[in-house]
């Protein structure tokens, strides 16, 4: 043997802001306890740990004797923590001022809680572009941990990545380690004297080498079948009983030894990348397969293995085009990252100045990385992560609100492009509400805030495909309810959480937000409609022009078309208004001209509710007598009403839909297929509510209708107010 091997073993803890507590609580039972379990039994074997902010923040609550076992082995020098920043945002999706904030603010937390240096850094997701060498540094980082495959795509091959290199930006120097895929490959699921054969293949042709584990704690624990591999199976004392055996070449140490102790590869620029996978899902759909079909058919080639660095996929960022969904977080974050950024120039010292660091903290939260993207785990077809995200930009959002001087009743509007797409929207907000109109995708309405709940009931998901459906299709023999395991097990099995998931994969035609307005066939029935057929016109996405009117009492988008109905060209205008002394209602007026007298007319205004779960007797419909119609996945085609109510007691919320023309509401619930680690499942989105009138256009072809849309959270404020009073007795007991 001619040579020595360090190996760095490197863990990413994590779990995402608004993650149930019973996931935390699962994870940490089965993975994080079990881990330094065993690690304390090899006090010889130093490893580096990171924990995400929103981990970390639910570890001290819940279980801070973890915290001080993990300040014990970092004192005695068995652990290094990575920093990184706080709330696992994708660094490439917030602007550089939050970059190098989140990063210093988990920096100085982590070395007050630790009582440690922190040098180096997890990077969120690997998803590296070269200008944040700088931010990193400047943020006081010294080196991070990227994948290898970001070196390949710069042109090195596997020879040249058994060691660190220098990287630069405007003269800021960061070092960085290459991650290996093999090893993220191997472990934990190789047999550990493979693991230990291919250390010695690289000792056998490199003299102080250095190779890197960098991949999720997770794995070892909480992963479909880990547990039992990875502890009860006695994987892991097997695997560092054989890194101590052979530690005599085998040197498993720290990213912060190696730094000190070896010198830099060389210097390296690497391009947009992230691990290989991630760069994969990020592609469309349809370019996702053909690129998986290209690999597959080239694998067997004699010389892939050269070719193989030089295939590439896609690119994180492409995910906002992929999913709007996680393009309107995006751009409602930078709307509150920007409006943080010019209060907090002007604020003075204060009160104002609490407000503004409380904001600041909600935005951090809001930028957690998990739901703005989809691969092999839900993430983005999670609701209850897309809530938490939008509950953390309200908050931030109200708070700022506070800071500038608001106060009492009041209410404003104003149009900018808050999308990004080039198009003005309208922005219409007061102490309760706030609403975002899109006249140029239909004139919708593509969110809906309520301030006091932190919740934004238009935080939708359309359905649409994906390449693991047509796994999902051709495994439908064997799709039987399971109680745990992945989409894709470990042995390449499928499984499935729901039976018969391959006949509810259905896409959405058109975009599931409120709003949404449609010209029908005569006579078409409900289960017509829910599969998308029977439209007449283009108005569903048709670009409405706009205007806007204001007064300190009251607020007004008016939007109007000119579009198809059939052959016929016809003018269709609604005009939102929010007025301060009703702050909890939207009223709605839809004026309908140039019908052809005497024609059968069709008319449906879509409205869809999110962050409103399903399956579960306190969440249900009612009718204008106060009647329970069922959960709020039940299909309805109600007999003529003029009301139509939905309620979520959990959240302590009533939505009512009002009409002035009473008519038949037609129901149903919008629920995706998808993958996460708990298996191929159906998952409820949102309910969709459409109220549709079937009508004769009168002699002078001008119809008319009005709809309020109210929301009453007083459920969810005398609780609230309830919870604080108990929680002051309590506290007055105590010190008592």
């Amino acid at each position: 043997m001619s040579g020595n091997v360090r190996l760095i073993l490197t863990l990413h803890n994590h779990q995402p802001v608004g993650n149930f507590d019973g996931v935390f609580e699962a994870a940490f039972q089965e993975s994080y306890v079990p881990f330094l379990n065993v690690l304390q039994d090899f006090p010889d074997l130093p490893i580096v740990l990171h924990f995400s902010g929103s981990l970390l923040d639910w570890l001290a609550s819940h279980h801070p004797e973890y915290i001080d076992r993990v300040r014990e082995l970092v004192k005695r020098g068995q652990v290094e923590l990575l920093g990184g920043p706080y709330y696992e945002p994708i660094l490439s999706a917030i602007p550089r001022r939050d970059r190098i904030g989140q990063i210093q603010l988990y920096k100085r937390h982590l070395e007050q809680l630790f009582e440690t240096r922190i040098r180096g850094m997890w990077v969120p997701e690997r998803v590296w572009e070269q200008s944040f060498a700088g931010d990193i540094a400047e943020a006081g980082i010294e080196y991070t941990l990227l994948d290898d495959t970001h070196f390949r795509v710069a042109g090195l091959n596997d020879d040249e990545l058994t060691g660190f290199y220098l990287t630069e930006e405007s003269g800021r120097l960061l070092k960085v380690f290459a991650g290996s895929e093999r090893l993220r490959y191997l472990i934990p699921y190789a047999d550990p004297n493979d693991l230990i054969n291919h250390c010695r293949s690289i000792a056998d042709r490199f003299t102080n080498a250095v190779l890197v584990f960098g991949d999720d704690g997770e794995k070892f624990g909480v992963w479909p079948g880990s547990y039992d591999h990875v502890y009860r199976d006695g994987w892991l004392r097997r695997f560092f009983t054989s890194l101590r055996e052979n530690s005599q070449w085998l040197r498993v140490t720290t990213m912060a030894e190696a730094v000190d102790n070896v010198s830099p590869v060389g210097r390296i620029y690497l391009p947009d990348a992230s691990y290989r996978e991630m760069t994969e899902w990020a592609l469309p759909t349809e370019k996702q397969t053909h690129y998986r079909n290209l690999v597959t058919a080239n694998e067997q080639r004699h010389d892939w293995h050269a070719m193989r660095q030089f295939v590439r996929a896609g690119f994180w960022r492409n995910f906002l085009v992929k999913y709007p969904e996680a393009n309107e977080m995006y751009a409602r974050m930078i709307q509150v990252s920007r409006r943080l950024e010019d209060i907090s120039a002007t604020t003075v010292p204060g009160p104002a100045t609490q407000l503004v660091n409380e904001a600041r903290r909600e935005l951090y939260r809001g930028q957690c990385n998990c739901p703005y993207w989809h691969g092999a785990f839900g993430g983005l077809y999670l609701p209850h992560l897309r809530n938490a995200i939008y509950g953390s930009l309200i908050s931030a959002d109200s708070l700022l609100e506070r800071a500038a001087g608001r106060r009492g009743r009041w209410v404003d509007i104003q149009a900018d492009d808050y999308n990004l797409d080039a198009r003005k929207e309208i922005r219409l907000s007061g102490d309760r509400l706030v609403a975002f109109l899109a006249p140029g995708k239909g004139g919708h309405l593509y969110e809906l805030d309520s301030r006091q709940i932190r919740t934004n009931l238009l935080a939708t998901l359309n359905r649409r495909a994906e390449p693991y459906h047509d796994r999902i299709r051709e495994n439908a023999s064997q799709a039987t309810s399971t109680n745990g395991g992945g989409g894709v097990d470990p042995k390449g099995g499928i499984r499935f959480k729901q039976p018969n998931l391959d006949q509810k994969l259905q896409y959405d035609p058109w975009p599931r937000k409120s709003l949404v307005d449609h010209f029908l066939q005569p006579g078409l029935t409900h289960e017509s409609f829910i599969k998308g057929q029977g439209q007449l016109g283009d108005f569903t996405e048709g670009v409405y022009l706009s205007r806007i009117r204001r007064s300190d009492e009251r607020v007004e988008a008016i939007q109007w078309r000119e579009g198809k109905m059939g052959p016929f060209q016809v003018n269709v205008s609604k005009t939102v208004a929010l007025a301060s002394r009703q702050g909890g209602s939207l009223e709605v007026t839809y004026v309908l001209e140039n019908l052809p007298a005497g024609l059968p007319i069709h008319f449906g205004v879509e409205f869809n509710f999110a962050a409103m779960a399903a399956g579960a007797n306190d969440r249900y419909f009612y009718d204008e007598y106060g009647q329970n119609l069922g959960p709020l996945e039940t299909l309805h085609a109600t007999a003529p009403l003029s009301r139509i109510g939905l309620v979520d007691e959990w959240l302590g919320l009533d939505v009512s839909l009002e009409v002035d023309r009473p008519t038949s509401f037609w129901t149903q619930p919008i629920q995706t297929v998808s993958q996460s680690e708990s298996g191929f499942e159906l998952v409820h989105q949102s309910c969709s509510v459409t109220p549709h009138w079937e009508f004769l256009a009168p002699a002078d072809g001008r119809w008319t209708v009005s709809i309020a849309l109210s929301l009453d959270t007083s459920a969810a404020q005398a609780r609230d107010l309830s919870n604080r009073s108990a929680t002051r007795l309590f506290l007055a007991a105590e010190s008592g």
